[in-house]
Parts: C-alpha cells; structure tokens; sequence
C-alpha cells in the first residue's frame, strides 16, 4: 500500500472536482429547498464516467475499485454536492450484483450502473429491527416460479428516484431456517408504496418508508444464493462505510475552507481573525483529523480491493468512526469561526450541520462501530 495516490487517482479527483465546481453549492441546496433533484449533476457525471469508475471494463466500467469511486464522491461533497444515492445504488447495489448477481443480472444491471442510466437505492433498516439483519421481519416465500415479498422498512434514500430497490428479506432454507436474501424490487412493482418522512435535513435525496403488499416478483429477482445471503449482504456493506467515510471527509472539507477563507478574510482590531489561537488551532486540529481519517478511508479501500474483506470490515468501520468526528468538529468549528455569520444562508455554512450530524448515525452508528471494534478488535465479549 502506497501513503500517496497514484497519479491517475489525483487526476480523477482533479477532474471530479472541476465538475462539481460547475454545480456547486448553490445548486444543491436550490434543488434541496424547492423538491428538485440533482439529475443534471448526476447525468453528466455518469457520461464522464465517473459513476462507474468501479465497474468493471467488460461491463462498460472504468475497471477501477471502491477506493476510486470514494474518491469521486469524497470531490463532489467538498465541491457541495454530497450525493447520498452514490453511496447507495454505484455502491452498496452495484457491488452486490457484480459480486453476487447471476451472468444476466450482471449484463442488464452493470453498463446502466456504469452510465448512470439507472438508480437503485437499497432497503436493509425496519422500524423494530434497525440494520440488524438477524431481526429483520420483512419475507420472501416461494410461489410457484417466484417470490411473494410482505413487509416494512424504513430510512430508505431515494425511492422516488430509483428504477428499484434491493431489499433485504428473509426466505426459509431447507431446515425452515429464516435467512437474509437479497431481491430486486422494481419501484412499480404492483403492492409495493412508499411514504416519504419528513426531515430537517436540507437534501434533494429524501427519505421513505416502503411498504411491500404480497408483491409478486418472478424467481431472477433473487440476487445470488438464497441461503447466502447474509455473506453477499456483507459485501456491500464494507463500501458503504468507505463511501461514508469518503462523503464525510468532503463535508469537513468544504465546511473547513469556508472557514478557513472568512478567518482570513475577516479582520477584527486590524488583525484577520485567522491570526488568534483561539480559532487558528482548532481549525488545525479539524485538519489533523481529517487527515487521519481520510487515510484510514484509503486503507480500507485498499484493502476491500486486495480481497481482504475482512481487514476491510474493521478498517472501514474505523474510518467512517473518525471521517464521522472529524466531519462532526471542522463543520461546527466553522460556524464558530463565523461567528453569527456562520448561521446565515449567505455563507452556506449552517445548513451543514444537520447533514454533518447524520455522519454519527448513518449509515451506522458509532456506537455499533465501538460495539465492533470492541468485539473484532480487542476480543471483549460481545455486548448485544
């Protein structure tokens, strides 16, 4: 493992960075307050290739790994764009069918990932079970040639504009054993709804509760094994945590150069502000984490791409701990350093501090992140 990137990675973030440049904050928040949607921005960046930069060559990908497509979404955060479906449909979706899916799955599915021509958010998360997938009630039972799916989930990003969802059901094996599996939902499947949640987060990408209504799918939806599941669902979850930790440092990124652009801007007795400790060091102790945290990003990157799914899991787990932190401090700090101004819309900063808090909880917590590296990590007997 190099500590540097390639000279290829440093020109797709150069390149990925001059896009969202384009768009802009601005941009993403108008979408965000008037219930428009970041298409334009989402388009072009899949016509420059960059939303399948780890899909593979065969399939019209980039043939790059999650470690390039972090990258993408780490430069359009800190350009103010965090696109939330990235982690979840080029991500979790296309990593899951390109390691688990069948040959057809993989032909139909992966260009239009590549493209993208296609959005699929993914359902794990219900009301009485959160991500624990051992609790999950949501099923799949065998009719005939197919699948009847019933149940609920909720928090799921983008359902009103994905093609489909992959939702994480239970199907019995062979000893009556209820066992994750993976199905694709498409969006107008007869019996499936949603109802959006409100939220205070300021985002184009909002948030759903799906109902699934013995919806009627045939036997191909099933994604892999149907008793492999919990392995193939595992698989997808190690880039979300990448991808966390990615979009994190972007947000920390963009909320420490404003704050780094007003305290040097902004004079007080003569003095740009920048020049006192009080607001210099914690805005160097923002840039320390992050720093930090976006190496352990590469780390787990590096590793989920060599293989080793399992260093990977603690490594990623890791990252999306501290992107989550660090994220969580530079963006505060920067409403500090602005003092009221840091609460106003002109300086685009205050609107960061929902999307900033949500690193903490989603897509896990930090407190199941502690839990893990308590377990994995150390070797302390599990707690739950």
């Amino acid at each position: 493992m190099s500590f540097v990137e390639t000279e290829e990675r440093r020109a797709l973030r150069a390149a990925v960075a001059e896009l969202g440049a384009k768009y802009g904050t601005s941009y993403y928040i108008e979408k965000a307050k008037t219930g428009g949607k970041t298409h334009e921005l989402w388009a072009e960046a899949g016509r420059l290739g960059y939303l399948g930069v780890n899909v593979r060559e065969e399939y019209g990908g980039g043939g790059g790994g999650i470690g390039d497509l972090a990258a993408v979404c780490e430069e359009l955060a800190a350009a103010g764009c965090p696109l939330l479906l990235m982690v979840v449909s080029p991500a979790i979706c296309a990593t899951i069918i390109a390691r688990s899916g069948t040959e057809e799955q993989k032909k139909h599915w992966l260009p239009r990932f590549a493209e993208g021509t296609v959005k699929m958010a993914f359902a794990i998360t219900e009301p009485d079970a959160g991500s624990n997938s051992h609790r999950i009630t949501t099923t799949a039972r065998r009719d005939g040639d197919g699948w009847v799916l019933s149940g609920q989930k909720t928090f799921i990003s983008g359902v009103d504009e994905a093609d489909a969802v992959l939702f994480v059901a239970r199907t019995a094996d062979q000893k009556g054993t209820l066992r994750p599996s993976l199905f694709i939902v498409p969006t107008d499947a007869p019996g499936f709804t949603w109802t959006a949640i409100e939220m205070e987060i300021v985002s184009p990408e909002k948030q759903f509760v799906c109902h699934l209504d013995d919806v009627q799918l045939p036997y191909e939806a099933l994604v892999g094994d149907e008793d492999g599941g919990l392995l193939q669902l595992f698989a997808g979850l190690n880039p979300e945590r990448i991808m966390a930790t990615a979009m994190a440092a972007g947000i920390g990124r963009l909320a420490l150069a404003k704050a780094v652009e007003y305290a040097n801007s902004r004079q007080v007795f003569r003095t740009p502000i920048g020049a006192h400790q009080g607001l210099a060091h914690p805005l160097a102790a923002g840039k320390v984490e992050l720093e930090l945290a976006r190496l352990m990003g590469q780390k787990a990157a590096w590793l989920y791409d060599s293989g080793d799914d399992m260093g990977a899991a603690e490594a990623a787990n890791m990252a999306k701990y501290a992107a989550g932190e660090a994220a969580i401090h530079c963006v505060d700090q920067a409403v500090q350093t602005h003092g009221g101004n840091g609460l106003t819309t002109e300086y685009g900063v205050g609107v960061l501090l929902t999307a900033v808090r949500l690193m903490r909880i989603a897509p896990v917590s930090r407190e199941m992140i502690l839990n893990f590296v308590a377990q994995h990590s150390l070797g302390l007997p599990k707690s739950y």
